[in-house]
Formats: C-alpha cells, structure tokens, sequence
C-alpha cells in the first residue's frame, strides 16, 4: 500500500516531469519482467517526478486485467520509493475498479483513469463512473479528459466535492478555452498535467495556463533531452525549447504521423535505438518500418546529449 496521501502525491507530481514507462514484451508477447526492472531502475536516475506503469506508452490497452497489477508491483518494487509509480485504469466501471483495487494492493501511489471502452456517455454517467472509482481506493486519482470522457467544469467541481482522492487533471484534447475555464473553476485544488501526444508541443502554452507538469513518452529513451526540456519550459528559455522542437520533436512527430498507433510504436522503436531493447509492440500495433528506424536512429544520434546505447543499456 502506498504511504503517500493523494494530496502528496498530487504535489510531488506536480512539481517536476512524469512519463509513462514503455512495458516491455518478449517475442511471444509474454511481460519481460526483467527489462521492464532495468528500465525502471535506469530511468529512477534522471530527475523525474512520477512514473506511470501501465500507462498509455505502457500499452494499458492491451494488457489484461490481471497483468496491469502484475507491472505495477513489479514497477513498485524496482522504483523503491524513489518517485511516485501510478497505475492505469479504464475500460468499463466494473474493470476499472477491479483494475484499480488490483493497482493499490500492488503498493500504487496513484490511478490515472483512462476512458471507458468505446462508449459516448452524457456528464452524470461520466461523473458516476470517475466517482466509483474513487470510492473504490484510498490512494489519488487523476482524471484523463480525452476522446469520450470530456468532464465540463462544474461536473469536475461536483466530483471534487464529493471524492477527496480525486486529486488530478489531465488534459488530452488541447482545448484552451475548457482549460481555461477548468482551471478558472477548481484552481489549485487539482494538479493539472498536459496529456496530447508529444506533450513537449504544448507545454510553454499551457505553463502560462497553471499546467506545471506534462507527461513526456520520449524521456523513456531520451532522457536527458527530455528534463533539460522541461527545464527550459519551467525558465521559459523560448530559444532552447524552439531549438528542442525543431531539432527533435518535430522531425519525431512527422514520423510518428505516418501511421495510426505509432505514437506508442514509435517510443518502443527508440528503446531498440539505445540498446534498450523492450520487443514488440502488441497487435492491434504495429512495429516501425527499417528505414523509419533508420531515420529515428539519425534523430537521436544528432542529439548533443544522446546517451550512447552501451552506457544506456548498463
């Protein structure tokens, strides 16, 4: 059990970088326990406020509900309290809490609940789903405002009210004028983490909105770019973020934009680049192509701070 409360887990997290730690597979698919204990035990050693197991970059949605708690007492167990470890949760209420009750018992400090599966909801559904599974845990809970759970404002304000762990707020649509009006409704009574894919893109704009942290999926194999990027966001050095995305990010995101899925796919292929080599994604993913390895191999290897892939895998 965690010996975090959901407000000290919020203000830890919202203090520094988070990421969501690929989950490694064999190549029958099986959980590769012992790569994914090297890259927690690697990645604890970068300045990091929270790693998220069995996240969206850990290919939640395609692990079973029995294997979600499996990463994250093997996640609880490597990190040794160093950082704050969360759990996915999601699909439907009955899962999801099975999921999440399953993710505290392995020592989680937190819960990032995803979307239900598949279903467009109105907001009192949405509210009743997010508030069992509060109920469900003493640990915090962070709300993913994406795709078909989109929480209005006075929805979340009601939630609050009556959920004390609902502690967090992430946002994956890029609506400003909702983030607006969100952080204008709760203030700092959520922490609020930014959630688009390639987060790096949004992160100075949503800074100056009260969002101090982002969830960052290329910290799992560039690290050291990834905090001197949030570092520069946090000093707004306009010069040095500018140059981090158009150096790296931007070049990244065009490859990641050549096919549906490869924002995770494109993550594990940068594993293989610095010899952190976590396998295959899941189907229904799919694997980059050799030439786009290719050319995220050039990507990296331009980085004045490229860990070299021996030292990497060390």
């Amino acid at each position: 059990m965690s010996k975090m409360t959901p407000q000290e887990m919020a203000q830890q997290i919202g203090g520094g970088l988070l990421s969501f730690p690929v989950t490694p597979f064999k190549a029958d698919y099986s959980f590769d326990e012992v790569t994914y204990r090297s890259n927690m035990d690697w990645l604890c050693g970068y300045d990091v406020a929270g790693l998220f197991a069995a996240g969206g970059t850990g290919e939640f949605f395609s692990l079973t509900a029995a294997e979600v708690p499996q990463v994250v007492k093997v996640a609880v167990e490597e990190t040794k309290g160093r950082v704050p470890v969360l759990a996915g949760t999601g699909y439907g209420t009955a899962i999801a809490r099975e999921i999440a009750i399953g993710a505290e018992e392995a020592g989680a400090d937190g819960l990032l609940l995803l979307p239900p599966y598949l279903m467009h909801s109105e907001q009192d559904g949405l509210a009743a789903h997010v508030e069992a599974i509060c109920k469900s845990v003493k640990i915090g809970v962070i709300v993913y405002n994406r795709d078909n759970a989109i929480l209005q404002p006075d929805t979340l304000a009601k939630l609050c009210e009556r959920c004390p762990n609902l502690v967090g707020y992430k946002d994956g649509i890029g609506d400003i004028e909702l983030m607006t009006r969100v952080y204008s409704k709760m203030g700092d009574r959520l922490t609020y983490i930014g959630g688009l894919p390639t987060a790096e893109t949004f992160a100075l704009p949503y800074l100056d909105m009260g969002v101090t942290t982002y969830s960052s999926a290329v910290f799992n194999f560039v690290p050291e770019f990834a905090t001197n990027f949030y570092a520069a966001v946090r000093r707004r050095d306009h010069a040095a973020i500018h140059a981090g995305l158009k150096n790296f990010i931007l070049p990244l995101i065009a490859i990641r934009n050549r096919k549906k899925g490869y924002a995770v796919s494109i993550i594990k292929a940068g594993m293989k680049v610095i010899g952190r080599d976590s396998g295959p994604v899941r189907p229904p993913l799919t694997d980059l192509t050799d030439a786009e390895m290719a050319e995220l191999t050039a990507l990296v290897k331009a980085l004045p701070d490229a860990v070299p892939a021996r030292q990497a895998a060390e």
